[in-house]
C-alpha cells in the first residue's frame, strides 16, 4: 500500500526563536520512503538533525520573527494489513526484560503512576495476564474517556484524564499506559500519522497518539483511542510520553497560525 502523508503548519512569532520540531519518520522506516521532500521552511533558515534518547529524527532551527511556515510532503509503502492482534501473547517477566525497558515502568510527566498504581490493581488485577490484561485495560479507557477535540489541553495528564474523563488520541494513551505501567507491564508514547483507511472519515486529518506494549520478547501496537486494528500507521517517534516526543518545542513564545496534514491512500504507478 502506498501512502502520501506531510503536514504544512504555519507559526507566527515576535523574535527570532529557537526550535525543534519531530515530524519525520523513524529511521527504521526510511528504506519503505519512495520519496520524500524533507523539511521545507519558508522563508528558509539552516536546519541541523540529530537523534534523541530513543532514536528518534530531530530538527533543530530558528525560526525569524514574522510568520515561519514548514512543509514535508512523502510517499512511504505501509502493510495493507490492520494492527495484529495476538490474544495468547504472554507478558515478558521483569527480570527477562532488556534493559531499555525498564525506564517504560516508570511513572513520567504525564502518566502518574503512583496516583493510579492502586485503582490499576483493583480494576485489573483479576484480568487474564498478558495480551488479554492490556486489551481490558484499552477496552476501560475507550469507554471511560470520551473524545473531545475542543477540550484538547496540553498540560492534561492520566490522572487528570482519568478524573475528567474526557481528551483527545494522547488522554488515551496516557491514560493506558500509566495503568499498563501499573500493571508491571513496559509501555511506551507513539505519535505519527494514521489516515482513515479503511474507516469512517471523522474529521480534519491531525497526527495521532497511540502505544506500543512490551509483551513476550518484542513491541506491539494498542490503540485505546480507537480501539480497533487500523491500517496505514507511520511512526514518527516515541518516549515515555509525550513530553518526550513533541511536534514542535520552541524555546519562546508562538502562535500557530495555521495547520494542515495528509494521509491518503494513493495509487501505485508501478
Amino acid at each position: 500500500m502506498l501512502i502520501r502523508f506531510g503536514y504544512d503548519i504555519t507559526v507566527s512569532c515576535d523574535q527570532d526563536t529557537p526550535m525543534v520540531c519531530m515530524m519525520s519518520v523513524r529511521d527504521e522506516l526510511r528504506d519503505n520512503l519512495r520519496s520524500q521532500s524533507g523539511l521545507i521552511t519558508t522563508p528558509v533558515v539552516p536546519v541541523t538533525t540529530y537523534r534523541d534518547l530513543f532514536g528518534n529524527t530531530c530538527r533543530r532551527f530558528v525560526a525569524p520573527a514574522g510568520l515561519f511556515s514548514l512543509r514535508s510532503d512523502s510517499l512511504i509503502v505501509t502493510p495493507p494489513d490492520p494492527d495484529a492482534v495476538a490474544m495468547l501473547t504472554p507478558e515478558t517477566p521483569i527480570a527477562a526484560l532488556p534493559d531499555d525497558c525498564l525506564i517504560h515502568l516508570l511513572g513520567s510527566r504525564y502518566c502518574e503512576t503512583d496516583k493510579l498504581s492502586q485503582s490499576a490493581w483493583d480494576m485489573f488485577g483479576t484480568t487474564p495476564t498478558g495480551w488479554a490484561r492490556v486489551q481490558a485495560i484499552c477496552d476501560y479507557v475507550h469507554g471511560h474517556i470520551r473524545f473531545d477535540y475542543m477540550q484538547a489541553r496540553a498540560t492534561r495528564t492520566a490522572w487528570e484524564g482519568w478524573q475528567e474523563g474526557v481528551g483527545v488520541c494522547r488522554d488515551f494513551a496516557h491514560l493506558a499506559i500509566a495503568f499498563c505501567r501499573c500493571m508491571n507491564i513496559p509501555a511506551r508514547y507513539v505519535n505519527g500519522y494514521l489516515g482513515d483507511i479503511g474507516v469512517p472519515i471523522t474529521g480534519p486529518m491531525d497526527f495521532a497518539a497511540w502505544m506500543e506494549v512490551y509483551l513476550d520478547g518484542r513491541w506491539h501496537t494498542f490503540d485505546p483511542r480507537n480501539n480497533r486494528p487500523r491500517i496505514g500507521r507511520i511512526v514518527v517517534a516515541y518516549g515515555r510520553d509525550a513530553a518526550d516526543v513533541p511536534l514542535i518545542h520552541s524555546f519562546g513564545p508562538h502562535i500557530l497560525r495555521s495547520f494542515q496534514v495528509w494521509t491518503d491512500e494513493v495509487k501505485d504507478p508501478a
